[in-house]
C-alpha cells in the first residue's frame, strides 16, 4: 500500500500529506528573479527545516512561487502558507530594500494562494515535473 519511507511521524500521528502551494508577489510584479529568487529559495528551505517540514520540489519564477511540501496534519494549509510568506517577506525586505520601490511600498506578497493535494487525477510525479518545468514553459496552472 504505502512505502515505509513515505510515512511521516509526529508524537501522535503517522501521515502522508503533500501540498502543491503557489503564491504571487503583490500585483504579480516580476520581482523574484536573480539574486532575490535565489535567496528566496534559501529562506524557504530554512523555514521548512526550522519547522520540521519537507520541501519535495520548489521553483521560484519572476512572478510566482511553487512549493511541493509536506507538513503534519496539525498544521493547516493557511498556517503553512502564512509562515512561508511571512518569514520570506520579512527577510527579503531586510536584505533587498530596493524591492519596496518595485512594488510601490505595498506588502511583498498578494493576499491569496493556490493549494492542491495529490489526488486521483494528479500524481506526485506530475506535480514535480510541472514545477521543474516552470521556467521553461511559463504555463501557469495548466496542469489543473
Amino acid at each position: 500500500m504505502f512505502l515505509k519511507n513515505q510515512l511521516k511521524k509526529t508524537s501522535h500521528s503517522t501521515y502522508i500529506a503533500k501540498y502543491h502551494l503557489v503564491w504571487i508577489p503583490k500585483f504579480r510584479l516580476p520581482t523574484l528573479g536573480g539574486a532575490v529568487g535565489k535567496r528566496l529559495k534559501e529562506i524557504l528551505r530554512g523555514t521548512a527545516e526550522r519547522y520540521g517540514w519537507e520541501i519535495d520540489t520548489m521553483e521560484v519564477v519572476d512572478d510566482h512561487v511553487h512549493l511541493f511540501v509536506s507538513f503534519p496534519p496539525t498544521i493547516s494549509i493557511s498556517e503553512a502558507v502564512q509562515t512561508f510568506k511571512g518569514v520570506s517577506a520579512k527577510r527579503l525586505n531586510e536584505e533587498f530594500p530596493e524591492m519596496e520601490k518595485k512594488i510601490w511600498g505595498a506588502p511583498l506578497w498578494a493576499d491569496g494562494y493556490f493549494a492542491s493535494t495529490i489526488n486521483d487525477r494528479t500524481t506526485s510525479q506530475q506535480i514535480r515535473r510541472y514545477i521543474q518545468n516552470q521556467k521553461k514553459e511559463q504555463k501557469q496552472l495548466e496542469l489543473f
